[in-house]
């Protein structure tokens, strides 16, 4: 496995806020929280950024800094996802991920998914009208959206909508200032893969088998998001809806994109393709590497991969229902 070396980590960590300097952002705590805030100035902020202890994925005990948000995007509204018949074009839908490829979720799409899958039996729509069947109410969404789907909604497309989420519901990401070291790639499958200069979780993957193996279907919307009733709206998967961030790259990170994001475990998110427009070919199994006069940072998997990140490479903090929890990420959460 291709990752960053320890030495490599400890000379990048002893540059100091790794995630922070590169991006434009000062040294001190107090001056990194009001670049750290500026980042995130599109963001649904429920209350001002604090530094605050906690403990990381493993073991290590450090400083974080802590974010509130709402999980709401502000320059756009979610959706759609699911489209109501099979005469429906691309418009009434979203997208969906197969064999690395992102396929528009039009009526021809719900359509033809026996074919798609090579199964009989993925039928989602009534023969007569065209008519497709998706929940529409919260219980519908909790039923069809859990592990185990419901069989009562086999077969059937998938939605959960924002009003869905309780109008005080709210995410709280506690992140460390620096990244810490750690024995091995960590999952991004508990806290996220990290979050967004728009407040939005940047999740790890979806469990697209899971959810194809009832005949369902939960596609995302064209920014490759949806909702669920844990942490409402988030990315599976980064499109081309991320392009507006508000950092000001030097001429350096320029090459690699304005970024877009920061990990779970501190360092920083950049678009898949770089600033010319090309693919990186040096990527680690994380989706991070180091360039000339560029700390370690990550590059967005392609919008078909369901893997914003591979992995992430250093220690994880926490993502968060009850922001008044105190991050401890060396503890798994409960499963929803």
């Amino acid at each position: 496995m291709k990752r960053l070396t320890t030495l490599g980590l400890k000379l990048s960590l002893a540059a100091g806020m790794v995630a922070f300097s590169t991006a434009g952002f000062a040294h001190s705590p107090e001056e990194a929280i009001d670049g750290i805030a500026a980042f995130f100035q599109n963001a649904d902020l429920v209350k001002a950024l604090e530094i605050v202890d906690c403990t990381l994925s493993e073991g290590a005990k450090t400083k974080c800094f802590s974010i509130t948000v709402k999980p709401d995007p502000q320059t756009y509204t979610p959706g759609p996802w699911c489209p109501g018949n099979i005469a429906d074009s691309a418009e009434a839908g979203g997208i969906w991920l197969k064999d690395g490829e992102v396929h528009d979720v039009d009526g021809s799409f719900i359509k033809n998914l026996a074919e798609l899958y090579g199964d009989a039996e993925w039928q989602l729509f009534d023969p007569d009208t065209g008519d497709i069947r998706f929940t529409g109410t919260l219980q519908a969404c909790q039923a069809a959206a859990r592990p185990d789907v419901d069989p009562a909604y086999n077969n059937y497309c998938v939605q959960c909508l924002p009003e869905y989420m309780p109008e005080d519901a709210t995410m709280t990401y506690v992140i460390p200032m620096e990244p810490q070291e750690a024995s091995q790639p960590q999952p991004t499958n508990f806290s996220g893969s990290g979050i967004a200069y728009n407040g939005i979780r940047l999740d790890g993957p979806a469990p697209l088998d899971a959810i194809t193996a009832a005949h369902t279907i939960a596609p995302f919307d064209d920014c490759g998001g949806h909702v669920n009733p844990h942490v409402g709206y988030h990315y599976h998967a980064v499109t081309d809806c991320l392009q507006q961030s508000p950092a000001t790259p030097g001429p350096v990170v320029a090459e690699h994109g304005a970024q877009i994001g920061i990990a779970m475990d501190g360092f920083q998110i950049f678009p898949h393709l770089t600033g010319s427009g090309d693919d990186p070919d040096d990527l680690d199994s994380c989706n991070g590497h180091e360039a000339e006069g560029l700390a370690y940072h990550y590059h967005a998997g392609t919008a078909g991969s369901n893997a914003i990140l591979g992995c992430l490479t250093a220690q994880a903090g926490c993502a968060l229902e009850d922001g008044d929890a105190v991050c401890d990420a060396s503890v798994r959460p409960p499963r929803p």
